[in-house]
């Protein structure tokens, strides 16, 4: 395959994916053009979210705490129920100290608010995810429990949109998004999306037990109240059937949506708003009662996610994020450091799209459908140059490919080792690193978010049991989604002061990861000859299309500009390093990713 892709190829695979009327052949979900047509929750039928879910509380005898938010994080509203918990305790039920377990005293509209978020952020008109998928991706294993199997897919993905993070708001008006969750993306079941003919309009988040955790086996069947009162809220809101992820094999392995829907009563008889006992409550940052609020249609401008109408992406369906005035918040920039041109950002940004255009879906229904992603370009300091997104990306995707470029930046960095040295969150782990490869973070070595994850697991090698932990992990005796090493100390303290309200801060005390790392694969570096110049990461589909995205559009727009921009040069790259059980992963792309060609190994020889 040439390194350009054509742009006839391009055409005809975003051709495809409309459909004609923008639904897939059996009008049975959309394939991510139904959005043509903006959706959003009304007033009214916030309303009878809560309702719904309300009154299977009831009939359960679990008075909840229930919450309602847009597919950009608006929260629209907030209720508890009398005598709902007031407030909740985290815990993975692993039996482990350290990190977030053990926290109490959090108020449960926060966790409510956190699972709506997540519902509506990891769905999209070709997936859609729940709380409990979250659960099933981000630990150790993958399956959970299954013994010698690698980490989860999207290990380390909870520690994202936090409101500390420079790429979400913060606001408890109705507005431009993203907006940003109060711990996260939420792994315990209970937040499902909401969908209006196809399209994400919101997610739905509740917690009725006071506990904050994940489900540890996902091979049985559980019947928990915060999980069924979210299935009643979002009845006639419902994903379509053939878009959930249970429909959808990541490796050989079905993923999870939910475990059960036997209701205990029926949402179409729910009482009308507010006929329950409870109230609308206040939560600081993030919603003022004393009236629900309608969301705002995706793609708008007043939902911070519209079109391009710059001309600097055209004919590459491209999404940019908008600051709610019709501002781009992100466009192309050059480098605060003088290393990168606008020129070569907007290059760069725009052979990632048009690979991402190319490239076969991981996590997408239905088959065939192209990847739907958001791609960032950061500088040497850590500065944004650019974030541009497919229409139908998932949003978690847009703070999550900027933490990824930030960590491929930061790791290969040869200031790093002294920076996070200087860091009492950072220092023990910078150590353990160096011990394992010499002079780690300060000899220039290139690292991919892939090779970062892979010395963040509590099994190096990944998932093989009765093996030692990765240097930037926590052992698996004090290993949990809440309590995994580097990643969560770096941001614990801000998400801690967080709570229970946001105020002004980075996530972190290191000016090139403002919004924290991340530890799951779709980061690179970017060089110039054997200059680090900045980064690229890519998030929203399989973790291989995310590399393949990233790497691949890196190398295409090398070829494009003959500026000398480029990946790393080979012998620099993380995968020259050996660690326990081999050498590290730099970029693992699919073996046959295209949707309209032939060609395999893409990557290979660049």
């Amino acid at each position: 395959m040439a390194l350009r892709l054509g742009h006839a190829i391009v055409t005809a695979a975003l051709l495809a994916a409309c459909g004609g009327g923008g639904t897939d052949p059996d009008q049975s979900g959309c394939t991510g053009r139904c959005l043509q047509t903006p959706m959003a929750l009304s007033v009214a039928e916030v309303q009878q979210v809560v309702s719904q879910a309300a009154q299977e509380a009831q009939a359960r005898g679990a008075p909840a705490t229930i919450a309602v938010a847009d597919r950009v994080g608006n929260v629209l509203a907030v209720f508890r129920m009398t005598g709902a918990p007031a407030t909740f305790t985290v815990s993975s039920g692993r039996g482990v100290t350290g990190g977030l377990e053990g926290a109490s005293g959090i108020p449960s509209e926060l966790a409510a608010i956190s699972k709506a978020i997540t519902g509506a952020y990891l769905s999209s008109e070709g997936n859609a995810f729940t709380t409990r998928t979250a659960s099933q991706i981000v630990q150790e294993h993958f399956n959970p429990r299954e013994a010698n199997a690698p980490g989860g897919p999207l290990f380390g993905v909870q520690f994202s949109s936090l409101t500390c993070s420079d790429v979400v708001r913060v606001s408890a008006g109705v507005g431009a998004g993203p907006k940003g969750s109060p711990l996260g993306l939420s792994a315990d079941p209970g937040g499902l999306p909401l969908y209006k003919s196809g399209v994400v309009v919101g997610g739905v988040g509740v917690l009725s037990d006071g506990a904050y955790g994940l489900d540890l086996d996902v091979f049985d069947v559980d019947q928990g109240s915060d999980e069924l009162i979210a299935v009643a809220g979002a009845r006639g809101f419902d994903a379509p059937a053939n878009r959930r992820a249970e429909r959808m094999t990541v490796d050989g392995r079905s993923l999870r949506y939910v475990d059960s829907e036997a209701l205990a009563a029926n949402p179409a008889t729910a009482p009308a708003f507010p006929s329950l006992p409870g109230t609308l409550v206040d939560v600081p940052g993030f919603f003022s009662p004393p009236v629900a609020a309608a969301g705002t249609a995706y793609g708008t401008q007043a939902s911070g996610y519209r079109a391009d109408t710059s001309g600097a992406f055209a004919g590459l369906d491209v999404f940019v994020l908008d600051d709610g005035a019709g501002n781009p918040r992100f466009p192309p920039v050059a480098g605060t450091d003088g290393l990168m041109t606008q020129a070569e950002v907007r290059t760069v940004l725009a052979e990632a799209i048009r690979v991402a255009n190319h490239t076969r879906a991981q996590i997408r229904l239905p088959l065939g459908s192209t990847a739907q992603v958001s791609v960032a370009v950061v500088d040497t300091n850590g500065a944004v140059l650019g974030i541009v997104r497919k229409p139908d990306a998932p949003i978690f995707g847009t703070d999550v490919a900027v933490q990824k470029a930030r960590t491929a930046l930061v790791f290969s960095h040869p200031a790093s080792a002294a920076d996070m040295a200087a860091l009492p969150a950072a220092a023990p782990y910078v150590a353990d690193m160096r011990a394992l490869i010499p002079n780690a973070l300060a000899n220039g070595m290139a690292y991919s978010t892939r090779a970062v994850g892979n010395l963040s697991r509590p099994l190096l090698p990944d998932g093989v049991s009765g093996t030692g932990p990765g240097p930037l992990s926590k052992p698996l005796a004090s290993w949990s989604p809440f309590s995994t090493g580097l990643q969560l100390d770096l941001v614990e303290s801000r998400l801690r002061a967080n709570l229970p309200a946001p105020a002004a801060g980075d996530c972190t005390a290191l000016p090139r990861a403002r919004n924290g790392i991340q530890i799951f694969p779709g980061g690179v570096p970017i060089f110039r000859g054997g200059i680090l110049v900045g980064a690229i990461g890519v998030s929203g589909d399989g973790v291989q299309q995310d590399d393949l995205v990233a790497f691949l559009g890196l190398a295409n727009a090398g070829a494009a500009l003959g500026t000398g921009i480029a990946n790393a040069p080979p012998l620099r790259r993380a995968d020259t390093i050996t660690v326990p059980g081999g050498n590290l992963r730099y970029v693992t792309c699919p073996v046959a990713p295209f949707v309209d060609s032939t060609d395999s190994n893409a990557c290979d020889g660049l």
